[in-house]
């Protein structure tokens, strides 16, 4: 995002945003569209559960939407400003690069994002390729950025992700990634933490390998949750809000010191999170909406079987409607009684949570929040 971008795109969407939160206008398409395009995952991660639902229930894989039912969905959903793709392990999904084909073709997103667990170095490298290959083909060459998980140094990292050598494979994963920028250099290559109390005692020395390692555009975290996406509500992997807290003032500390000489999407977004680590850390602490929630109407999660969410932590307990029911047409299920209800849920601050894709929209739709930002991104130099 730049300044450009953020008076044609982000601002026109705001004010129509908060004119839906008062009821006083039907919601227009969400800004942020996060689609999780399977479940299928070979981690075995202390912090989430998704890679066993196959294993209990292996029939539920022939249900998540096809490529057909996709195209069918995007169709109905018209322009969007952030396309995040989760999982699952997106990159096991072979279509995925024709997936992100029909996003470009229907949605046309100005943000394309995507992480991975980086178990499969070469098949990661060879999707990425062939994702960067599409958007040169539609001349639809945006940033598209590419986020490996990594939470811990070496053998921490492997504990915590359940599968030995995926440190290793996170290092080759990148090491491919900057090469294959070299052809491509609309392509972003980050790192991602989610911080839990198994690692937060050593998130200082994490955060200044990663800091270590040249060619990483942007460092992000995000702290564990007990959700039902993840199925893990009966784990105990959340730091306290003070924990957290404290945790952050470094983890910020790093960023102002190694982000100046980053490109200029790197920066800005960086300025957005350093908002973002703050406000996360006050939700933790007050346990409320410290701004108002814009879940259901800037952002949309699509999970793989065609369900409709607000956001990925209310997720399966408050859906918005299923797409299949809806005749694939998005904007009938968006303006849904049921959609207005989950709106209405939210609004009356039945919810709090530190979750990153919503918060940043919250941050966007608050003219404090934003004008944080502004600050921060004349402090890193832009």
């Amino acid at each position: 995002m730049n300044a450009r971008d953020y008076l044609t795109h982000i601002l026109p969407r705001v004010i129509k945003y908060k004119l839906t939160y008062l009821g006083w206008r039907a919601p227009i398409n969400p800004m942020t569209l996060t689609f999780s395009v399977t479940n299928l995952c070979q981690s075995r991660c202390q912090t989430c559960n998704i890679w066993e639902i196959y294993k209990k229930q292996p029939d539920l894989r022939k249900d998540e939407l096809s490529l057909d039912e996709i195209e069918r969905i995007f169709r109905h959903i018209g322009p969007i400003y952030f396309f995040n793709i989760s999982g699952g392990e997106p990159f096991l999904r072979h279509d995925l690069p024709e997936i992100v084909g029909l996003a470009i073709d229907h949605m046309r997103p100005r943000i394309i994002h995507t992480p991975t667990n980086a178990i499969a170095p070469g098949r990661v490298e060879e999707g990425v390729i062939r994702i960067l290959d599409i958007m040169a083909s539609k001349k639809w060459q945006v940033p598209f950025t590419v986020k490996p998980s990594l939470d811990g140094v070496g053998e921490m990292h492997d504990e915590i992700r359940g599968v030995p050598g995926n440190f290793d494979k996170v290092m080759d994963t990148v090491e491919r990634l900057k090469r294959v920028r070299q052809g491509y250099p609309n392509l972003h290559v980050e790192l991602g933490t989610v911080v839990s109390k198994i690692n937060m005692g050593h998130l200082e020395e994490l955060a200044d390998f990663v800091h270590s390692l040249e060619g990483i555009e942007s460092y992000r975290n995000e702290v564990a949750e007990e959700r039902a996406e993840f199925f893990n509500q009966d784990t105990s992997i959340t730091p306290t809000a003070d924990e957290y807290a404290e945790l952050m003032k470094g983890f910020s500390q790093r960023i102002w010191a190694n982000t100046r000489a980053k490109r200029e999407l790197a920066r800005v977004t960086e300025a957005l999170r350093l908002v973002y680590y703050k406000y996360a850390a006050r939700i933790m602490k007050e346990n409320r909406q410290v701004l108002p929630c814009y879940g259901g109407i800037t952002n949309a999660h699509i999970n793989p079987y065609g369900q409709v969410w607000p956001c990925a932590v209310l997720g399966y307990d408050e859906p918005m409607g299923d797409l299949r029911d809806h005749d694939y047409d998005f904007r009938r299920l968006w303006n849904s009684e049921q959609a207005h209800q989950v709106r209405a849920y939210i609004k009356a601050r039945n919810c709090a949570c530190p979750l990153a894709n919503q918060s940043y929209s919250n941050i966007l739709c608050s003219a404090r929040a934003t004008a944080e930002v502004i600050l921060n991104v004349a402090r890193l130099g832009l």
